[in-house]
């Protein structure tokens, strides 16, 4: 969350729309992304028109499906308590990590969060993902030119190349993926490509929407209200 503010003044700036996906991860400043010091930033966004959605509390990676009649998974969080462990969830466990996040972000923001997540990592199986529609969340991943590169290395990956590919390959209808802050790469992504980044798409003729319009869930938003 460091740059943070600095992301959403430039989304403000350019009045650009996203779709934030929350996960209770580690913060230098205060008690986790959704702990009670962010809620203020979180309340602000809501009030600018942005959308919420989960991407699991304790940021859980996927690790393997189980064998068994009833969906069991290897799961390792990489925040709170039990960081860096590997446990065994069932369906229930499972749904209730996506739950309990889309649950602080309404508490802190008044605005019920998408019927979506975004598995950490992006790592998935056809079982999981049944599980979580079974509770009412569809996935979110990303297109092939929307993952923007943040969090590569920064002695491999420089800000200008980053820009410049994403510039290049960026299409129509593409999910662009970003993060509020990589404690990894030390030459930042963000905030500094994020608005060369939009104003470079803005003079190709492109523009922003969050996911609730997408067609790709459409549909999916409409038919679970909640």
């Amino acid at each position: 969350m460091e740059v943070a503010p600095l992301i959403a003044e430039i989304l403000l700036r350019n009045q650009v729309k996203v779709t934030f996906f929350a996960a209770n991860e580690r913060t230098k400043v205060g008690d986790g992304s959704l702990g009670n010091h962010w809620s203020a930033w979180w309340k602000a966004r809501a009030a600018e028109g942005h959308e919420f959605a989960s991407h699991t509390y304790d940021h859980a990676v996927w690790r393997g499906d189980l064998p068994g009649v009833q969906p069991r998974f290897r799961m390792k969080p990489t925040a709170g308590a039990l960081e860096g462990r590997e446990f065994t969830w069932d369906a229930a466990k499972y749904c209730s990590q996506i739950s309990y996040a889309a649950e602080r972000l309404k508490d802190f923001t008044g605005k019920a969060p998408l019927p979506l997540f975004r598995a950490p990592g992006g790592k998935t199986s056809p079982r999981l993902l049944e599980v979580a529609r079974g509770c009412g969340y569809a996935h979110v991943g990303w297109s092939a030119a929307g993952f923007l590169g943040d969090e590569l290395s920064s002695e491999k990956f420089s800000n200008a190349a980053l820009l410049q590919k994403a510039l290049r390959d960026v299409r129509q209808g593409d999910i662009l993926m970003a993060h509020l802050g990589i404690w990894s790469r030390k030459d930042p992504w963000a905030p500094a490509v994020l608005e060369p980044l939009i104003v470079g798409l803005k003079a190709k003729g492109f523009c922003f929407d969050t996911l609730r319009n997408h067609p790709a869930y459409t549909d999916w938003i409409a038919s679970h209200p909640g």
